[in-house]
């Protein structure tokens, strides 16, 4: 009798072990967020922002600030094979293996990877199409190698969740109630989700970014937000049951009202907060809501602001147990991020016509003449120099903001 006692016992714990052992994926348990070994993880990271969607105000500009705009004023300046091998040259050294192995070694474990729709697609995006992949799947190796997770991030969704140059859309957040392109969102993460179900560095996919800013309020489209992330997390689980789904609150990501319980057991939840007191009180609806409802939630994005700022709100974070990603990794000419690059001689000249009124064929040519006749040559070339100042070897880190982050730099 003893002996059979022993041998149960002995499977009991064979079968633990082997339970245990299977366990592959970063989980949700409660409020908290845990390794595959059992770590109850805080996860702190950057966006590795203008990568994968570029922006217009970290190419210097205000009015040129989409993608597609960015990539218009460039094809006037030097024509459609040069601006490919830009892009292309862009995509190929903005971020490297050596980006996040420096930012590994400073304490990053999360990576926040925010991407265009259009990357994955037939449509011409960044002169190429259905190239995004390549980029996303260096971006999760080099991670595996140097141990840290991704967050994969939509920036910019079909038909547009924000309706501005964020997501490179046609200003208006028509995702919400066009019904094709809902569609097309959840074949997109389907396919994301069957590509990387079996990936342990991917810990989750964030689903929308910022949907339905302050300008659309009279619209109220409040209502439709959730519906259609439970339309989306029923496309991924139908080929991903593992990996955590992030769901951003309306609003910039600010609003948490829009969300009824938890619809899923892998749930974590995001917001965003930008230039506000960094006080306990901006940030008690998220931990009230993360206490009511036991379910993990990130702080998405934040920082484009000074070094004390950015120190006092990552300390505020810490302090209430709030994972956090702060945006961006790299920018040029500025210090409110943790690395910098130096802005080419003779880029201003490039901003110039980008910014100017291009709004006929016209004025493209009146505009090329009273800016001094510019020369094809000499774009290509501060293109060129761009991508080379944003290599890593040729960054430096803002030594003030890493430090804010806590960062080893």
């Amino acid at each position: 009798m003893k002996a059979k006692i022993l041998i149960l016992n002995l499977l009991i714990l064979l079968s633990l072990s082997c339970q245990k052992a299977e366990k592959k994926y970063v989980y949700v348990d409660g409020k908290n967020i845990y390794s595959p070994e059992g770590e109850r993880l805080h996860l702190k990271g950057v966006n590795l922002g203008n990568w994968l969607l570029p922006e217009g105000y970290m190419f210097k500009m205000k009015n040129c600030n989409s993608p597609r705009k960015i990539d218009q004023a460039i094809r006037e300046l030097i024509g459609n094979t040069a601006t490919t091998a830009f892009w292309d040259d862009f995509l190929e050294n903005y971020i490297t293996e050596a980006d996040i192995k420096w930012l590994s070694e400073s304490g990053v474990n999360l990576i926040r990877l925010p991407f265009d729709y259009r990357l994955l697609t037939h449509d011409d995006f960044l002169g190429r199409d259905m190239h995004g992949y390549t980029y996303l799947d260096k971006a999760i190796d080099w991670c595996e190698k140097y141990n840290i997770y991704v967050l994969l991030d939509m920036h910019a969704a079909p038909g547009g969740q924000t309706g501005d140059n964020i997501d490179n859309s046609d200003g208006y957040p028509w995702l919400l109630v066009d019904q094709g392109t809902q569609e097309q969102t959840c074949d997109i993460w389907q396919e994301i989700a069957k590509r990387y179900a079996d990936n342990s560095t991917v810990i989750g996919y964030n689903l929308l970014n910022e949907p339905i800013p302050h300008y659309f309020k009279d619209d109220h489209l409040e209502p439709y937000l959730e519906p259609l992330y439970k339309k989306i997390t029923k496309a991924i689980r139908a080929v991903d049951t593992d990996h955590i789904v992030f769901l951003g609150g309306a609003v910039w990501e600010t609003d948490f009202s829009v969300f009824s319980e938890p619809f899923d057991d892998k749930l974590a939840y995001t917001f965003h907060k930008y230039w506000m007191p960094p006080e306990q009180k901006q940030i008690q609806e998220y931990v009230d809501f993360r206490d009511k409802y036991e379910v993990p939630v990130l702080m998405g994005e934040s920082g484009e602001n000074e070094d004390s700022w950015v120190l006092d709100f990552r300390e505020l974070l810490d302090r209430n147990d709030i994972h956090w990603t702060f945006w961006p990794y790299k920018k040029m000419d500025n210090t409110r991020g943790p690395m910098n690059f130096d802005k080419p001689e003779g880029y201003d000249q490039f901003v110039k016509y980008a910014e100017s009124d291009r709004s006929s064929f016209g004025k493209i040519r009146a505009l090329k003449d009273s800016i001094g006749g510019i020369k094809k040559e000499e774009i290509v070339t501060v293109l060129k120099k761009f991508t080379e100042n944003s290599k890593f070897e040729n960054c430096y880190p803002n030594e003030g903001y890493c430090k804010a982050l806590g960062l080893s730099y």
